[in-house]
């Protein structure tokens, strides 16, 4: 009895340097190594599940499965949840936001992380140097757009009042 007490005492004391040595080896792994949901789940602080339902709302992220299931993700997929993340959490976007962000191409890699940059319509381009002269017909049309909005500003102000 004795002995057994003391084989089971030996084994408990094994147990948490085999999870120190675990632990140490994950954190050794490659940038370019492949991870497991649990790992990509404690890297960006959310659930396992919500990695699963992520997956179901964001095509884009592809992980790869094996045998029972079990799911492994590339780094550009832990880059890309990173994204959905941030911009969930921390920037208050909703999933159809980030979908919608997604599809129109919005989301811009940078060197150092991904980032959400939306889309910007391209501006016209002014020739600034050289503008055309105002004649009489603008010069009315723009004096009285700057009339309405006097008048609109005179409104709310004393609307506001």
């Amino acid at each position: 009895m004795t002995r057994a007490a003391g084989v089971s005492r030996v084994e408990s004391d094994a147990e948490p340097a085999g999870r120190a040595e675990a632990a140490g080896r994950r954190a050794e792994k490659s940038a370019a190594a492949f991870r497991t949901i649990s790992e990509v789940a404690d890297e960006l602080d959310v659930p396992q599940h919500v990695l699963r339902f992520w997956e179901t709302k964001f095509t884009q992220v592809k992980p790869l499965k094996r045998g029972g299931g079990r799911r492994y993700y590339r780094p550009e997929d832990v880059d890309l949840l990173r994204l959905i993340r941030g911009l969930l959490y921390d920037d208050g976007y909703t999933i159809k936001g980030v979908q919608r962000l997604m599809r129109e191409g919005g989301l811009k890699p940078r060197s150092d992380s991904l980032v959400a940059k939306p889309a910007e319509p391209a501006a016209p381009q002014l020739d600034l140097e050289f503008p055309a002269p105002l004649d009489a017909k603008r010069r009315k049309a723009i004096k009285a757009a700057i009339d309405e909005l006097s008048e609109m500003r005179r409104r709310l102000a004393s609307f506001l009042r």
